[in-house]
């Protein structure tokens, strides 16, 4: 697949143009959209079973995941239940995609989409890789190896419909895109392992992921992808594998490390304005502010009927997050309450909560567009 570089300038407003563009769209918009198909291309927090099948210890097959759905039965998703992209495919209309790695996603099970996020997995080839259990081999799908097991989707579908057909399938269909956690989690933010904080300062880190990102959205309008969603990263200084670091007052969170993050969400933000501005007919990226979503939860737990908010659900020692959800571990009885599952991911809950404001939200929820919007537009 070829690459296109695009330099991002994080700076960028684009006011003037994004109106236009956002008119348009008004213009060519259907009350009856429907979206064809769902890909999901991200991390563990929209993983619903890939690393099940690869050699990483970045698993959550296992008692308690999944206690709150499929029965009790754990599926791979790092939550109690549903992940953010299952309940944003039910407001879609579309049931949740298979995962790649999974041998039986094939033929027909293509057909509505398919899941190719990896636990552990970042932008950078690099992110996330002290989590892979075989030496000479990459036990995880970071973003690029995403973007090549689509191309292998991709030649399923040729087999399976006209090229005119395919074109219109795949303009009709939505990307979801989340990633960014695990190139500041599990790197970044990890400089006895990783070398990327003495390299680069927060904003030259940030405008590394946005480059890297751009590319990989560039090659995957190349193949036929018009309509995607750009989730950015939430306030990580908030869960509790950084709050059990100790580097946060009472009742506070890490702000140091949330701070960090307005680069690469102002960056990604724009980079949404830049993808619209004209240079790729018939497309339309669309920004999920996540941060500024979990951060009203953070900050109105009661609102959204929430009362613990500084801890896990599931995990070991200071706030339940220096070790995450353990093999039957119990967890919490009330999960309803609580903010975060484990160390690392929010509940069901919020996951529900998080999907409904990308899919209706307003403006400052989902720009310049929700999901709901987009879906609806013609192609």
């Amino acid at each position: 697949m070829k690459s296109t570089s695009i330099n991002i300038n994080i700076k960028m407003k684009g006011s003037v143009t994004m109106c236009l563009f956002v008119l348009v769209l008004a213009c060519c918009s259907s009350v009856h959209g429907a979206p064809t198909a769902l890909w999901v291309f991200g991390d563990s927090l929209v993983d619903n079973g890939n690393n099940n099948f690869l050699n990483s210890v970045a698993k959550s097959n296992y008692f308690p995941y999944g206690i709150d759905f499929n029965r009790g039965r754990p599926t791979g998703r790092f939550s109690n239940g549903k992940t953010f992209v299952d309940f944003l495919g039910e407001l879609l209309g579309l049931a949740a995609p298979p995962p790649f790695a999974d041998p039986n996603t094939r033929a027909s099970r293509i057909l509505g989409g398919v899941n190719y996020a990896s636990a552990a997995a970042g932008i950078l080839d690099e992110s996330g890789q002290h989590y892979v259990t075989c030496s000479i081999c990459m036990e995880r799908y970071p973003l690029s190896q995403q973007v090549i097991n689509f191309e292998s989707t991709l030649s399923q579908l040729r087999t399976m419909m006209s090229p005119d057909d395919l074109n219109s399938y795949l303009s009709r269909s939505i990307a979801v895109m989340v990633f960014g956690s695990n190139d500041y989690i599990n790197n970044y933010l990890m400089p006895s392992i990783y070398t990327s904080s003495i390299n680069y300062n927060p904003q030259q880190f940030a405008n590394l992921l946005l480059n890297r990102y751009a590319r990989q959205l560039v090659a995957l309008y190349s193949v036929g992808l018009r309509k995607f969603l750009l989730a950015g990263v939430g306030p990580l200084g908030c869960i509790p594998n950084q709050l059990a670091t100790g580097q946060a007052p009472p009742g506070r969170c890490v702000d140091y490390v949330n701070q960090m993050l307005g680069s690469f969400n102002e960056g990604l933000r724009s980079l949404v304005s830049i993808m619209n501005n004209g240079t790729h007919p018939g497309a339309v990226f669309v920004y999920g502010n996540t941060y500024a979503a979990i951060g009203d939860i953070l900050n109105n737990p009661s609102r959204y009927g929430f009362n613990v908010w500084d801890r896990a659900c599931c995990g070991v020692g200071r706030n339940q997050g220096q070790i995450t959800c353990l093999p039957y571990q119990f967890p919490c009885l009330d999960r309803s309450k609580y903010i975060f599952w484990d160390a690392f991911h929010p509940t069901q809950a919020v996951n529900a909560i998080l999907a409904q404001r990308a899919y209706s939200g307003p403006p400052s929820d989902c720009y310049p567009i929700n999901v709901q919007q987009m879906a609806a537009i013609n192609a």
